[in-house]
């Protein structure tokens, strides 16, 4: 319930702008100066005036090994593109947060779209804001289960759409600059899933650590395991929970720092900002 000042009238709604003046550099820094959910429609409809891109957070919500946090893919996308719109002026989309994560049903906590839900999900999303006048499309991916759905929701816009409608998605990790961090800091101890970057990327934005005890060996995966999964491509939750038992996929992720995550977070973003300026451009 709102209480109104004795006066009886309405106080005025102060603009996204005098809101985020009010909160301080803190906010700013932050990129939520850009977050579409916290502006007015008339500030949106002047950003159409010179703008017409926009950026989208895609994760999941899934479990990530005995020290990732279930939000973790979430949590990164967010942290890229919230930055990027920053430094690109560009207005970021809420962030979708359930991706397609069947295999990991078998850990509490997660929860899976099927590819179907997670495709209408996208259309409908992407067709939303084509009607108003946003042409370049472009999420930020923390989610290897999200891209083959995505690229299919793609193509079935362009067909129903056309025009100068334009969509990518593109993964956080896939940049040379962010690989050559990955393999200097963690080696084969990398992985798959739950892995020390993506766990150090949450540690350096929320500054949380598990205290999960780590195991005596740490399996690590054959070269034909990788590519042969490499995207999320897993089977049934119940043989992905008996081969990977506690939610690991070849990783090691108490090699996870915030000053890693640090270092990832700054070469995602620089590399995410010039993909999306060049995307723009298509």
């Amino acid at each position: 319930m709102t209480s109104w000042p004795q006066s009886g009238r309405s106080p005025t709604r102060p603009t996204g702008q005098d809101e985020r003046r009010a909160l301080g550099p803190a906010f700013f820094v932050s990129g939520a100066t850009m977050k579409l959910q916290h502006q007015t429609w008339p500030e949106v409809e002047a950003y159409l005036k010179s703008k017409t891109g926009i950026i989208i957070p895609c994760g999941s919500t899934e479990q990530h090994g005995p020290i990732g946090m279930i939000g973790t893919d979430a949590i990164c996308a967010e942290a890229v593109a919230i930055r990027v719109g920053d430094t690109a002026k560009a207005l970021v989309a809420p962030t979708l947060t359930l991706g397609q994560a069947q295999f990991n049903l078998g850990f509490p906590g997660t929860i899976s779209l099927r590819a179907k839900t997670l495709m209408a999900l996208t259309r409908d999303v992407v067709a939303s804001l084509a009607g108003q006048g946003f042409t370049h499309i472009y999420f930020v991916n923390g989610h290897g289960g999200n891209i083959a759905p995505l690229q299919a929701a793609f193509q079935d816009l362009y067909r129903d759409l056309g025009g100068d409608l334009r969509c990518r998605i593109r993964s956080w990790w896939d940049h040379p600059s962010v690989a050559e961090l990955v393999v200097g800091n963690y080696g084969d101890g990398e992985g798959l899933h739950a892995t020390p970057s993506e766990i150090s990327i949450t540690q350096a934005v929320l500054h949380a650590v598990g205290g999960a005890k780590r195991p005596t060996n740490i399996e690590t995966l054959d070269t034909a395991f990788i590519r042969d999964h490499s995207g999320d491509n897993h089977f049934d939750a119940d043989s992905h929970r008996d081969r990977f038992p506690d939610g690991r996929v070849g990783s090691n992720p108490w090699l996870a720092t915030a000053a890693t995550g640090e270092q990832l977070l700054a070469a995602a973003v620089e590399a995410t900002a010039a993909d999306y300026a060049f995307f723009l451009t298509e």
